[in-house]
């Protein structure tokens, strides 16, 4: 093997180095400020030093064809020793700041989404709720009307045909008596009734929530 490859392999192995310290520092600090659970640490580790591994050797490989000298060794020991020598602090100091700025700009998106989507929604809701009830109280508000003008007309209709339908609820009395339907009729109605009164008292806490 030629000397120039042997020093170009030294090269590579002291970057191979200097990388791994990078990496390791790195996945420490990710570590410690996502509060990994013990359990997953030698996991983790595991990983760190299979990936360390394989690259190593990938480079090894592209360099000097996969061939293991001292001087390999020798580099990679060197690179590692140089890193936490002169960079490991910068390096730490960078992985903190850029977690920092990862974790501001995930604030920031998370306010915009609420200002802009979250916020909006729920004031469509509310908005909504408010004109479902006022669109229910003027349709019950004009029911109400109209019976009392087709009352009249009712009380007319009921003496003119009042001959007729006597005897069939003289015939119907009983049935309707064992039916129970005007305790049913008011029975609804009262369910009814309380269930309205209830969505209005919850729609105007809404607005006053809001």
């Amino acid at each position: 093997m030629s000397l120039n490859i042997q020093f170009f392999t030294l090269a590579m192995m002291l970057l191979s180095g200097v990388g791994m310290g990078a990496a390791f520092d790195g996945y420490r600090v990710v570590s410690n400020r996502l509060r990994l659970g013990r359990l997953w640490i030698p996991v983790f580790d595991l990983l760190y030093w299979l990936a360390a591994t394989v690259i190593v050797f990938r480079v090894l490989a592209a360099s000097n064809e996969g061939e293991l000298r001292m001087y390999v060794f020798v580099g990679l020991l060197l690179g590692i020793g140089c890193y936490f020598w002169l960079f490991s602090s910068a390096v730490i100091a960078f992985v903190v700041w850029l977690m920092d700025t990862l974790h501001r700009i995930w604030l920031l998106f998370l306010a915009c989404l609420d200002w802009a989507v979250l916020k909006p929604v729920m004031l469509l809701y509310k908005l909504l709720r408010v004109i479902a009830g006022f669109i229910l109280a003027f349709a019950i508000l004009l029911f109400r009307i109209v019976i009392q003008l087709v009352k009249p007309f009712w009380l007319v209709l009921k003496w003119l045909l009042g001959p007729i339908w006597r005897p069939v609820v003289r015939k119907l009395g009983p049935v309707a008596g064992r039916l129970n339907l005007a305790g049913r009729w008011k029975g609804m109605t009262a369910a009814l009734g309380a269930r309205w009164k209830k969505w209005v008292r919850r729609s105007g806490d809404d607005g006053n929530s809001g």
